[in-house]
């Protein structure tokens, strides 16, 4: 405890900013459950701070469990995405579990962009990202970004701009990393 949704700790506490991140990420599980069973998408869990046998205890045996691999964001970023081009996947999305407002059209409407794009950015309002995918591997993307700032969507899309990659943007939406971001998804906070 103590190590998940830092920036809320001093207003809602390290209990609570754990259970916090606790319902965000079993609703990122439950929200991509459609596309699991039909087969269109193939989830993976990177965790830290904890187990594979407590992973699959908590959010069942059913995912893909992996442990991050990195010193900041963008090393785990390009960790992840090397890891599943690895494994053969031509169409890669990643998604933080702190934005309550994806839902499944969001992360279909990603997979289809990477059929004509290179990346795909889902801005976050607070100048984040909720959402990056790639159609190959990049690991010049994750480099030299300010992680945690509102600076983390322009940085990346001038480096996408740099490296001469098609690049396209899904709507923004609010995630959850301030107090202030708490009053949208009061019901989550609350539940």
């Amino acid at each position: 405890m103590g190590t998940t949704k830092t920036r809320l700790i001093p207003h809602l506490g390290a209990e609570q900013a754990a259970d916090l991140q606790r319902q965000m990420t079993e609703y990122m599980v439950d929200m991509t459950s459609p596309l699991r069973r039909s087969d269109r998408c193939t989830m993976a869990v990177y965790f830290t701070d904890s187990s594979l046998s407590q992973m699959q205890a908590w959010l069942g045996p059913q995912l893909t469990y992996r442990p991050q691999q990195g010193r900041d964001l963008g090393q785990r970023l390009h960790h992840a995405f090397s890891h599943s081009f690895g494994a053969g996947f031509e169409r890669v999305v990643v998604t933080g579990s702190d934005c309550p407002a994806i839902t499944p059209d969001h992360v279909e409407q990603a997979f289809h962009q990477l059929g004509n794009h290179d990346l795909v950015l889902g801005p976050a309002l607070d100048g984040g990202y909720y959402l990056v995918g790639l159609s190959r591997r990049c690991a010049e993307l994750f480099q030299g970004i300010t992680w945690g700032s509102d600076q983390v969507f322009a940085q990346t899309v001038a480096i996408a701009q740099r490296l001469n990659l098609a690049w396209t943007a899904l709507e923004p939406l609010r995630d959850i990393d301030r107090p202030e971001d708490l009053t949208t998804f009061l019901p989550l906070k609350s539940a």
